[in-house]
């Protein structure tokens, strides 16, 4: 459908149902969860084992057929740092992050569709029956940004501020403030650190604001949508719904 048809109040309850469902049933399974989160459709997102933390002001959007997926398998019982997620980080449908060993990610980062970040092969080349048996930590820093369907492999660090290209893989460092591409990925430019960079940090700087923001915009957008317009469009969609 190209537009929402829902009654404002509609719209309202099914956010509240799941706001709901991610504290009654996500939160619990973090071993840190942040205040201000916002989860779209949180009964996609799966959260394995620990420890695993989330940061304030998380965005995780997920979809049926994109699942999102936080996932740790130390090599041993209790060992690892398992994975640690600053604040402000938009994670986005599909993502998966896996980890035998640590997986540090900083504040404001975003991560688009499909990325997945391990650090571990998880099997040997000679013995794959044997999982979990070459892991490195994975490190990256603030404000880093990685497109749709990248690949971070083991022990890679990513510096402060960079961007990894849509489809690239991470086989190695990349350092602060640079744009990286390719597979395997290659810096392919600079970015200039004396620049102003606004970051997701700005955005969440006046949280009820931003609130107050986006409830203003429902309700123009949504003012006119009635209960039997709504149903109408669910059993009987017209061109243009």
């Amino acid at each position: 459908m190209k537009r929402d048809h829902r009654p404002y109040y509609v719209k309202q309850l099914d956010l509240a149902f799941q706001r709901w469902y991610a504290r009654r049933f996500l939160r619990p399974q973090f071993d840190y969860l942040g205040e201000g989160f916002t989860f779209l459709k949180p009964w996609y997102v799966h959260v394995f084992q620990g420890p695993i933390s989330l940061g304030d002001h998380a965005d995780v959007i997920a979809t049926s057929d994109f699942r999102v997926r936080l996932t740790v398998w130390p090599e041993e019982e209790g060992s690892g740092e398992g994975i640690r997620i600053g604040r402000h980080v938009l994670i986005s449908p599909g993502v998966r992050i896996s980890s035998a060993n640590g997986i540090t990610i900083g504040d404001n980062c975003m991560f688009a569709s499909s990325v997945y970040v391990t650090d571990s092969d998880w099997h040997g080349i000679y013995d794959r029956t044997s999982p979990l048996r070459q892991s490195e930590p994975v490190r990256i820093g603030d404000n880093v940004w990685i497109g749709d369907s990248a690949i971070v492999c083991k022990g890679v660090t990513i510096g402060d501020n960079s961007v990894v290209g849509a489809g690239s893989v991470v086989t190695g460092d990349i350092p602060a403030n640079v744009v990286a591409a390719g597979n395997p990925a290659r810096v392919v430019r600079d970015i200039d650190p004396e620049r102003p960079m606004i970051t997701r940090a700005h955005w969440f700087a006046d949280p009820q604001a931003l609130r107050e923001g986006f409830d203003a915009i429902d309700r123009e957008k949504l003012r006119d949508n009635t209960l039997i317009h709504w149903a109408r469009s669910l059993l009987f969609p017209r061109k243009g719904d």
